[in-house]
């Protein structure tokens, strides 16, 4: 085969180049693997595996494409075995004392089971396959030691534990495309997908040097036998019908059918303070902002995370929150629960008085001596060191009483110091030597992590479902996530499982703050960053939502552009303005994506651009539930360098334009802000008052101006005299300028002077 490619220096890129070559390698069609005495084969009927009898995978053909999807010089093992040390006696003894790994040394099929055998070790790995048109499931049912007499004395050895059991890992070849989240390799022609059937093995994707190495690991931390991963080797438009297969077969959350609901891009209106006496409030203005979905942050009604008791201005407790709920409903939005579901803090019940056993110590101590009731200084024989100093308010768990420290030293004597005895009304108490006690939460400011090991999560999880349920939440925001104690792979997801499964009807679509593989079916959105100031918004989503936005589509999923804060101008910042929520939402609407507003009544109220900054979001809100926007307009809006605005147009239709601030208008002025446009090759210029109003004076020599509240309304014309134009300055308002160049508007609006 012979392929020819003209190239241009100066119009192609190494990275073109690469991308040509690899596209022209991966459709020639791989010669054929021939089957040799003792191969395995598991086929469907989109691809072919073939296993060698020692255990390494030969080949992985997409049946289609007659593509070979393996790395053919990896070399590696699809079987292993791991210790953290030799624990075999005389494995123990012939090798060092760090991590060992044992490769598969043979491997048969016995109806529909894999029975693997390992070198050095006397272990068997068992593992059920299930062949299927959609994919391949590997179950991992036993890794057992399978008693071998000793050679020298005849008596059984003692099974060695096992830490860790891959029970396949693949070498594939890289594509286009590397879905990190959901550990699948794709492009156009082939995606080749490894996905945990449950919450319990360790996936992953291992970069290496033209492939990725999938494996499924299963630990002895979290669970050794009884858990599965399936296997899809398809066509690259097909991958999300062959997951939505494995979904329903293991029962797991409908991650696809979330993502291909028509409500996934909605973005929602955000609160934390609503009650019975505002909602009407919040709900005026989350219609004036166009939302369509509507989420209640829980610490609007209740006191803490935990057990989740109703504030005082919820009188009527449950009954209240229904009515709230019920009215978003009746105006037509979908409720949704922001919710911590991982931790508590405060006076909530797990706290005090006395603290729940249940809660997670980060670290264990030892008393170095006896201490009383009022000590404000406690030793320990364990160094203290990286335990919290970032936090204002850092505690130990001594028995039932919690005390807060101030700071520790890191050489022997090792002491806490400043310590305040019996807060959170928990009783101070004599403690003796030798006594053993921890370090509460994970991160700072966080007083009480769920030990995931115990039923408290599960607790919570039951009566947050409840609480969720009740009340007719139907969307949800797993927060807080970066609090789980490790392994962090396997109780992220795990605790967010178990919250879902506890809430009906199941989330039509949910975010969260930290996510693992398994959180892919569960939330089906990319999770919102953190609220950034007006003058910081832009700067941070081009920082952060555009780094994540194009990573997280190869894992065929959105991104929560928010949250966005509300901010009236002050003496500190200019407040938020116009430019900036189309600059937001211009952008997430590029990458099919919703964004996150959060509501300030006091805010709305005080801020003079209120109206313009809700149309803002109206239109664009509009435009994605529309559909509105053409593939060529969202890939001109991803570039991050560019600015665009949604207009109005004379017929009321909208009208996508790109546009440039004039930052030197009124000479740099903060009291207008302008952006200049073109439409049918005329200069159009869009400008408001930031903070107030007033009336903006031009020097004019030639050109004809007309004036628009908005397009598609009455014009207004704009009279010269003595050289001067004057336009009124407050809400935001249009000019056309006709007659005159782009960098003469520009100019104009540079010698102008706010009056």
């Amino acid at each position: 085969m012979k392929t020819m490619f003209l190239l241009h220096s100066k119009n192609i890129t190494a990275g073109v180049i690469t991308m040509l070559l690899l596209s022209v390698l991966m459709s020639i069609k791989a010669a054929p693997v021939v089957q040799q005495p003792g191969d395995i084969v598991l086929e469907n009927r989109e691809f072919r595996l073939l296993i060698t009898g020692k255990g390494f995978a030969k080949s992985l053909i997409h049946k289609r494409t007659g593509q070979e999807c393996l790395e053919p010089d990896a070399q590696l093992p699809m079987f292993t075995l791991t210790q953290y040390r030799p624990y075999d006696g005389e494995v123990q003894l012939a090798f060092p004392c760090k991590l060992k790994t044992f490769s598969s040394k043979e491997v048969k099929r016995e109806g529909d089971r894999l029975l693997v055998d390992f070198e050095l070790i006397d272990h068997r790995m068992e593992i059920r396959i299930k062949e299927t048109d959609s994919y391949i499931g590997f179950q991992l049912e036993k890794v057992r030691s399978k008693g071998i007499p000793n050679h020298w004395v005849q008596w059984k050895k003692t099974p060695s534990p096992i830490d860790e059991a891959c029970f396949i890992q693949l070498p594939i070849k890289d594509r286009t495309n590397f879905g990190e989240w959901i550990n699948a390799m794709w492009d156009k022609d082939v995606a080749v997908n490894l996905l945990a059937t449950d919450p319990y093995p360790m996936i992953d994707g291992l970069e290496r040097r033209g492939h990725h190495i999938l494996h499924a690991t299963a630990t002895m931390e979290v669970k050794l036998e009884g858990l599965g991963a399936a296997l899809i080797v398809t066509d690259g438009d097909k991958l999300l019908d062959r997951i939505g297969v494995v979904e329903n077969d293991y029962g797991l959350p409908r991650g696809v059918e979330s993502r291909r609901r028509k409500e996934y891009t909605y973005s929602y209106y955000w609160v934390s303070d609503v009650n019975p006496k505002n909602i009407d409030k919040q709900i005026e203005y989350a219609k004036r902002g166009g939302f369509k979905t509507f989420m209640i942050y829980y610490p609007a009604f209740a006191k803490a995370p935990g057990h989740y008791e109703f504030r005082e201005n919820y009188p009527r407790g449950m009954a209240d929150l229904q009515d709230i709920v019920k009215k978003i409903k009746q105006a037509g939005m979908i409720p949704g629960l922001h919710h911590h579901y991982n931790k508590t803090f405060g006076m909530d019940p797990y706290i005090t008085p006395i603290p729940d056993p249940r809660l997670n110590l980060k670290k264990i101590f030892t008393l170095a001596g006896d201490i009383g009731e009022k000590g404000e200084s406690i030793e320990v024989e364990e160094n203290p060191e990286w335990s919290d100093l970032v936090s204002c308010e850092k505690y130990l768990r001594i028995d039932d009483e919690l005390i807060q420290y101030d700071s520790f030293t890191i050489t022997r004597p090792y002491v806490f110091t400043g310590c305040k005895r019996g807060i959170f009304k928990t009783k101070p108490a004599a403690h003796r030597r030798g006594e053993k006690f921890g370090l509460l939460g994970e991160v700072a400011g966080v007083i009480g992590v769920y030990d995931p090991k115990t039923s408290i999560q599960a607790e919570v999880a039951e009566r947050l479902g409840k609480l969720y349920t009740e009340a007719g939440f139907e969307f949800a925001y797993f927060d807080g996530a970066e609090d789980v104690p490790p392994p962090y792979w396997f109780t992220t997801s795990h605790s967010q499982w178990l919250v879902w499964k506890a809430m009906e009807p199941r989330p039509m679509f949910a975010e969260g703050a930290c996510k693992s593989h398994f959180s892919w079916h569960i939330l089906s959105r990319g999770n919102a960053f953190d609220i950034f100031l007006p003058e910081l918004i832009k700067n941070a989503t081009r920082a952060y939502a555009g780094e994540e936005a194009p990573r997280v589509a190869k894992d065929f999923t959105g991104l929560n552009f928010g949250w966005i804060g509300y901010w009236n101008p002050t003496a500190k910042t200019i407040g938020t303005q116009p430019d900036m929520l189309e600059y937001v939402t211009s952008r997430a609407a590029a990458w099919n994506s919703p964004v996150s507003f959060r509501g300030n009544l006091r805010e709305f109220e005080k801020h003079p651009r209120t109206a313009d900054n809700l149309e803002v979001l109206k239109r664009w809100e509009d435009v994605r539930v529309k559909q509105w926007l053409k593939s060529d307009d969202k890939e001109k809006m991803k570039d991050w360098d560019r600015e665009h605005i949604l207009l109005v147009d004379e017929s009321g239709q909208y009208e996508l334009q790109e546009y440039e601030q004039i930052k030197g208008a009124a000479g740099g002025d903060a009291k207008v802000r302008a952006f200049i446009f073109e439409r049918k090759g005329t200069p159009w210029v869009v400008y408001w008052h930031p903070t107030g109003e007033g009336k903006l004076e031009a020097p004019v020599s030639t050109g004809k101006f007309e004036l628009f509240q908005e397009l598609a309304g009455g014009v207004q014309r704009v009279e010269v005299q003595a050289g001067k134009a004057t336009f009124p300055l407050n809400d935001r308002r249009y000019i056309k300028c006709e007659g005159l160049k782009r960098t003469e508007v520009v100019r104009l609006f540079e010698q102008a002077k706010v009056l």
